[in-house]
């Protein structure tokens, strides 16, 4: 069974506000193998929600509105509903009464317009609301559900899961549905793509989903079966043979970031690590220090923007800068070694290069990046040429020093 989500507001369509609601319920149906096919948000128009119900309902056994049941003009929700299925909005004075009294118990007077929310589409159930004052309704057909839910995500939870899950699990056929999530890096989201589509176009179930984002590209693997056992059996089907094809390109088979994966195999060696920075301008720390406990292994570095800072803190010469540049190969070099000496670390990475959007020329482009390492074994240094925007070279740029390490720690 599959499952709709319209979240309900013009306050929804506002750069101010972000629609939580629909992660959340997509989380909790997910754990029943219901799989949600769609998400919309449709602002206060009776007519327009009326359409989006309408047709979500005759192709979906299950569909969820969040917003809309409060007591203001504006709130549609109750009224788009019934328009959709076609039948009549019934006023319950119990439910008035009921709002009434709670308003009398914050020693408050209830406005008139409050007894809209004590209307019911004809045949549904009333799902109680004991966060707020808009009652919550559940609307059966023979082919499946609709439910009205508050906006406010403490009174959406609270009834999606004491009144909505129980009437769920009743109506939803067991399945099961399971996730492989893999992260790659080191290749374009293309060539990517070339490589594993012959084994995954071979499958409808389980469902493959790539998505790039800087550098890091993301495989979603999702089977949906009767059991788990069998989800993880198909998955297991399809994903052993991408796993041989991505190799050492493959760095996280639960989702992790890289920071993490890296900062956990320092963990493993009992390995230490600084950084000296300088077009990303402490990036390449703050990635580092995102994950919990990188004090095990993070030491700290240095953001030698000015060659003035890389001559007196990393010990990079003023003959090297003249003659090579602050962006070059015997500086990455340098400055790597000079945080290792500095900090007495078991790895050190440097970085520089020109992030743009000015400051580039001929012999030195936008884009231009030299990432350094430096061990026990000596220092290596990468160079690569990114496109894009400021922000894009530089997380680029952390993502490559992050993966230089990963592979070196891989062979020791």
């Amino acid at each position: 069974m599959d499952a709709e989500i319209i979240a309900v507001g013009s306050e929804m369509l506002t750069p101010e506000r972000v629609d939580t609601n629909s992660l959340y319920l997509t989380g909790e149906l997910n754990k029943l193998g219901v799989e949600v096919v769609t998400k919309c948000v449709i602002g206060d128009d009776r007519d327009r929600l009326a359409d989006a119900v309408h047709r979500a309902f005759s192709r979906t056994g299950i569909v969820i509105l969040s917003g809309g049941l409060g007591p203001t003009e504006d709130d549609l929700t109750r009224e788009a509903v019934a328009q959709a299925l076609d039948r009549k909005l019934v006023f319950q004075p119990e439910i008035a009464d009921a709002l009434e009294q709670r308003f009398l118990l914050m020693k408050r007077k209830m406005a008139e317009v409050n007894k809209r929310q004590a209307f019911i589409i004809e045949g549904a159930a009333i799902l109680p609301n004991d966060r707020g004052t808009a009652p919550g309704q559940w609307v059966e057909e023979s082919h499946g559900v609709v439910m009205l839910l508050p906006g406010p995500p403490h009174e959406l939870k609270a009834m999606f899961e004491r009144q909505c899950l129980p009437r769920l699990v009743r109506i939803v056929p067991k399945q099961a549905i399971r996730t492989v999530f893999y992260r790659v890096t080191g290749m374009p989201e293309s060539d990517l793509d070339q490589l594993i589509s012959p084994v995954y176009k071979k499958y409808e179930n389980p469902t493959t989903t790539i998505l790039a984002a800087n550098g890091d590209l993301q495989i979603h693997l999702r089977a949906r079966c009767a059991t788990e056992g069998q989800a993880d059996a198909l998955l297991a089907e399809v994903a052993g043979p991408i796993e041989l094809l991505l190799g050492d390109r493959l760095y996280s088979r639960n989702g992790d970031p890289l920071e993490v994966v890296v900062g956990d195999m320092l963990r493993k060696h009992r390995a230490t690590v600084s950084v000296a920075e300088s077009c990303t301008g402490g990036m390449l720390g703050e990635r580092f220090t995102t994950a919990p406990g990188s004090s095990d292994y993070f030491v700290g570095g240095f953001i030698t923007y000015s060659n003035k800072m890389k001559v007196e803190l990393l010990g990079v010469t003023p003959e090297m800068l003249a003659e090579f540049g602050a962006v070059s190969k015997e500086t990455a070099e340098a400055m790597a070694a000079g945080a290792r000496r500095r900090t007495g670390s078991t790895y050190a990475l440097s970085v520089t290069g020109v992030a743009g959007p000015d400051a580039g020329g001929e012999k030195v482009p936008v884009g231009t990046v030299y990432v350094g390492l430096s061990d026990a074994a000596g220092t290596q240094v990468a160079h690569r040429q990114f496109i894009g925007d400021r922000q894009r070279i530089r997380v680029f740029t952390t993502q490559m020093a992050l993966d230089m390490l990963r592979r070196r720690m891989a062979q020791v």
